[in-house]
Parts: C-alpha cells; sequence; structure tokens
C-alpha cells in the first residue's frame, strides 16, 4: 500500500511536471513570436541612429566640397531603408490585431450577455495561449450584470454592487493580450492595446445601440467608458497617451464612446443639441445627426418625435 502510494505521487509529480513544462514552453514560444515583432522595430531604430551619426561624422570631419555633398546624399538615402522597415513592422503589427480581434469580439459578445432574453451559454473565449478567458453559468450569473442600461432606482443600486460586465470584460481582455503585450517593446504594445480596444469599442456600440436608457442608466454607461478608459491608460507605455483626448485620438472608436456617453447623459434634449454644436466647433464630434437621433430615440424619458423636431439641422 505505501508503495502504490509512493508510487501514485510519482505519477502526480510527473503530470503536475508535464503541465509545468508545457507551460514554460508555451510561455517561451511566445516571447520569441514578440522578439520577431520587436526586431523590426529595432532595426528602424538603429538604421536610423546610423544614418544620424554618418551625417555628424561628414559634417565633422569631411570639407564641404561637391563630393563631401554626394556622400552625405548617399547617407541621407538611409532614410529609406528605415521607412521600409517601419512599414514592414506596421503590417506585421496589424496581421497580430486582426488574428485577436475574432477573439476579443467574443469576450465582448460573451461579457454584454444575450440580448434577445435568452440564458447564456457556458462558451468561454481563449486566449493566444490556449486558456479559457472567459465562462458563464448559473453561478457567475448570481454575482454578476450584463449589459443593461434601462435601469430603474433599485437595478441601479444593484449595478452598483455586483461584478459589472465590463469588469469582466476587460479582466478577459488582460488575460488575452497581456502575455503577449509584455514582451513586446513598449511602442508595439501601445499599439496592440489601441488595436484591440479599436475593435472592442465598435462592438460595445453595437452592443450599447440595442438597450433602452433611463437617466440611472446614462450614468451608468459614463461609469462604464471611465472604466474601460482607465484600464487602457494604465497598460499604455507611452505619456503621450495617458490623457483621455489624446487617447481618443488614437482610438476614434473609443471617442465614439465617449461621445456617445456624454450625449445620453444630457438632462434634456436642448441641450443635446448645444453639446453637438459646441463638440463640432472644438472638432472632437464625429457623431452624425443621425447617430444622434438613434441614440437620444433610446432615452425612455425623451419622445422620439421631438428628438426628431429637435435635431432638424444642417449637419454642416
Amino acid at each position: 500500500g505505501v508503495q502504490a502510494r509512493a508510487g501514485g505521487g510519482k505519477v502526480g509529480d510527473v503530470n503536475e511536471e508535464s503541465a509545468e513544462e508545457l507551460h514554460r514552453r508555451t510561455v517561451l514560444g511566445v516571447a520569441r513570436a514578440a522578439a520577431n515583432f520587436n526586431d523590426l522595430e529595432v532595426v528602424a531604430d538603429y538604421t536610423k541612429r546610423l544614418e544620424a551619426n554618418f551625417l555628424k561624422e561628414i559634417d565633422a570631419g569631411y570639407p564641404n566640397v561637391r563630393d563631401t555633398e554626394q556622400l552625405r546624399m548617399c547617407a541621407k538615402g538611409l532614410s529609406g531603408v528605415v521607412e521600409s522597415f517601419t512599414q514592414a513592422s506596421r503590417r506585421s503589427m496589424e496581421e497580430l490585431i486582426s488574428v485577436i480581434l475574432p477573439r476579443a469580439r467574443q469576450i465582448v459578445n460573451e461579457s454584454v450577455g444575450p440580448r434577445d432574453g435568452g440564458g447564456g451559454g457556458t462558451q468561454g473565449a481563449s486566449n493566444f495561449l490556449g486558456g479559457p478567458v472567459l465562462t458563464g453559468g448559473t453561478a457567475a450569473k448570481a454575482t454578476s450584470t450584463a449589459l443593461d442600461y434601462n435601469l430603474d432606482d433599485a437595478a441601479f443600486e444593484l449595478s452598483q454592487i455586483s461584478e459589472g460586465y465590463i469588469g469582466r470584460m476587460c479582466s478577459s481582455l488582460d488575460e488575452l493580450i497581456e502575455p503577449l503585450r509584455v514582451h513586446l517593446l513598449p511602442k508595439l504594445a501601445d499599439d496592440l492595446v489601441i488595436g484591440i480596444l479599436g475593435g472592442v469599442s465598435k462592438r460595445l456600440e453595437a452592443a450599447i445601440r440595442k438597450s433602452k436608457f433611463t437617466p440611472l442608466g446614462a450614468i451608468s454607461l459614463d461609469s462604464d467608458i471611465r472604466y474601460v478608459m482607465n484600464f487602457a491608460k494604465d497598460r499604455i507605455d507611452s505619456p503621450e497617451l495617458k490623457s483621455n483626448v489624446t487617447l481618443c485620438r488614437a482610438c476614434p472608436s473609443l471617442a465614439r464612446l465617449n461621445q456617445i456617453t456624454l450625449l445620453m447623459n444630457v438632462d434634456d434634449l436642448e441641450d443635446a443639441l448645444d453639446l453637438i454644436s459646441v463638440s463640432k466647433r472644438k472638432g472632437n464630434w464625429d457623431l452624425k445627426l443621425d447617430d444622434a437621433k438613434t441614440l437620444l430615440s433610446l432615452r425612455v424619458d425623451f419622445e422620439g418625435a421631438k428628438v426628431n423636431d429637435l435635431l432638424q439641422v444642417d449637419e454642416d
């Protein structure tokens, strides 16, 4: 019996070691893949530095004659090489984002919950390491909420103490992209985060357009979009992208979500018209009037006919 127990322990140890070894190899594979993306960015940077050093040495060590100018033009030819490497790096990241986006969209779909009143499924999205990142079920539903902004007082209070769909979504997105993001150069990691958030924001907007809104629901939307903004800024390295303005400029679909939040939180329809007019003059408004009409009509306290009558102004 002692030998059997000892033997069983060895089998367990072997299985555990095999799982650990598989995880180690997987993480190593991700790191190597990230290194390939980094290489293009590094070689572009070093080629740019080489060009600058050549020009500096030419200016400092050669007389200002015709042959020197030809040498200088030769060195400046490296800028074309830099551009080719930069474009290759950009294409590579775009391809990577396109591979990850379907899973990111699936995470959004599962996080917002069923929109037809049916029960939630148990299918989960996976990160590119193969692990589950989101599962549903009765236990999860007891403590979490789906996307719903048609909130009365009781529902609003419940949303404040329950795990919201935005928190689940961002947690799952972390599991999806973090294993790769941590191995990428800061610029490429930022490109990855912004690219994924762009696709996620579009899917979120489509889901938001299917919900009715009370004034309390609009407040809840504002809280959710702020959560997404903070999630993005916490994972971005560039100081230039740490403000809401620059982040929205880099990710137009996220900017649209912010504009939708502002629009849905107006106290009355006249305020909506003022908001659109002022924002357009500042150059930070992308929503068309038809978009504004559709969105404001989702507010249960706004009459659709009054929305249409008020927004009968020239798009320009």
